[in-house]
């Protein structure tokens, strides 16, 4: 699996335990959620650094839009420590990269 896809699945599952905690959804996501979804694979596919990017925390290019941004940073604030208990060896692979 390349950089992309993994950083796609690592987003989707903590776009999930955030949606599951704040918004009661059980299956699936709210459509707040899935949309901010969307735009992070969108941001993904068109990253420049493709394979060779960063964490977007410390990418020098900031392609979210200013709002996008906040609600992912939320997202990854909450469902950051949990990933440890819901993901694991996905934590794992993320904090050493």
């Amino acid at each position: 699996m390349n950089r992309i896809e993994r950083e796609k699945k690592t987003v989707g599952q903590m776009v999930e335990i955030f949606c599951h905690a704040h918004h009661g959804k059980r299956k699936g996501l709210c459509d707040e959620c899935q949309s901010l979804l969307d735009y992070a694979y969108v941001r993904l596919d068109h990253c420049k650094f493709g394979e060779n990017k960063t964490s977007c925390k410390k990418c020098p290019v900031h392609c979210y839009k200013p709002a996008m941004r906040e609600q992912m940073r939320q997202v990854m604030r909450y469902a950051g420590p949990r990933m440890l208990w819901h993901h694991p060896v996905a934590a794992i692979k993320h904090m050493f990269q």
